[in-house]
């Protein structure tokens, strides 16, 4: 079994800033990467920032220079620092992380269960 649990979330008034973070557990051999989606109201999910096990990140144009996902492996966990943060960040943010468990030979992708943030403007 495997857990993504994310937390953070969160309303803040546009401006702010907010730190979400996910925790992974369970039968965990390797994780490769780590990553943060967002869902807002009738959107489809969409990809907000990545990073792999050697630290290379990727973000969302829409994101750059107001967002640092950054995680710690010891940890097994992933955080995303939003700042400057605007009402059309407002969604549901979505831990994803590519797994292999132990014994298993396969990489498979799992997802957190969601944390809400809402910005006010």
């Amino acid at each position: 079994q495997v857990q993504l649990v994310e937390s953070g979330g969160g309303l803040v008034q546009a401006g702010g800033s907010l730190r979400l973070s996910c925790a992974v557990s369970g039968n965990i051999g390797s994780i490769n990467t780590m990553g943060w989606y967002r869902q807002a109201p009738g959107k489809q999910r969409q990809l907000v920032a990545t990073i792999t096990s050697r630290g290379s990140s990727n973000y969302a144009d829409s994101v750059k220079g107001r967002f640092t996902i950054s995680r710690d492996n010891a940890e097994r966990a992933v955080y995303l620092q939003m700042s400057s943060l605007k009402p059309d960040d407002t969604a549901i943010y979505y831990c994803n992380c590519n797994i292999r468990t132990w014994g298993s030979v396969r990489w498979n992708d799992y997802w957190g269960q969601g944390t809400q943030v809402t910005v006010s403007s």
